[in-house]
């Protein structure tokens, strides 16, 4: 599977902060004028497994545990950053999107478990119009028409990342590529024995017509389109799901 230079990650300095996600949101697809998003994200790479925290202190409460990598492919977890803070030890601290419910969900880890690392890739999933439209380095680079979640189980709003980019096989559901996402449907708690988690992927051996709203809450896009995904988006994309 093509990846270009570390997966499209490369070392940057600072910290974008959640604003930056919420940009993204606002910019109409495919519109010529539309204002730039961010060139890059900011994204912490983890190197062990750790615990994140409500605030900047490990005397707040928990907002849950995250291992160094993920299920599926064992790819190292990748989280973009949103804040950053430093307490009154001198210690630095990163608050980050997290994987999992409740959806859009942050907490707080330490910055000395981590790689900083940044992203130039961005995706922003349009349910109103059904589109999803990929951003490199602030440019839009491809648009494509999708299905997304029917009215009893809607793809949920929101501002995610890709946890995972998992290669499927000719027969698997979905394929050529699903692009594991940290949302979960609002609707069911489980899926097929997983916990609900929304994904973009093929319609091979799904079906589905593009423009449509059928799912379970995934978006499901052509297997050209798919393929192409796959082929550049990694772990640690920040995708922002909007109205």
């Amino acid at each position: 599977m093509q990846r270009s230079t570390t997966q499209r990650l490369r070392l940057a300095g600072g910290l974008a902060a959640l604003a930056l996600l919420a940009g993204a949101a606002a910019v109409p697809a495919g519109a010529a004028s539309a204002p730039a998003v961010p060139a890059t994200q900011q994204v912490a790479v983890l190197n062990h497994d750790t615990e994140a925290f409500t605030k900047p202190s490990r005397s707040s409460g928990s907002a849950g545990e995250v291992n160094e990598v993920r299920p599926i492919t064992g790819e190292r977890t990748v989280l973009p950053v949103v804040a950053q803070s430093t307490d009154s030890s001198g210690a630095r601290w990163l608050e980050v999107l997290l994987p999992g419910r409740p959806n859009s969900h942050t907490g707080w880890i330490e910055a000395g478990i981590v790689t900083l690392s940044a992203t130039d890739w961005r995706i922003v999933v349009h349910l109103s119009t059904r589109q999803v439209v990929v951003y490199s380095s602030g440019h839009v680079v491809r648009t494509f028409l999708s299905i997304v979640g029917k009215p009893s189980t809607p793809t949920p709003t929101g501002h995610f990342f890709v946890e995972e980019t998992v290669p499927l096989g000719p027969q698997g559901s979905g394929a050529p590529f699903a692009l594991a996402l940290s949302a979960r449907s609002n609707a069911l708690a489980q899926f097929d024995g997983g916990p609900g988690q929304v994904a973009l992927h093929g319609i091979a051996n799904i079906g589905g017509t593009p423009g449509t709203a059928v799912s379970h809450g995934c978006v499901r896009l052509d297997t050209a389109d798919t393929t192409w995904l796959g082929a550049h988006i990694s772990s640690g994309v920040p995708v922002t799901i909007t109205a």
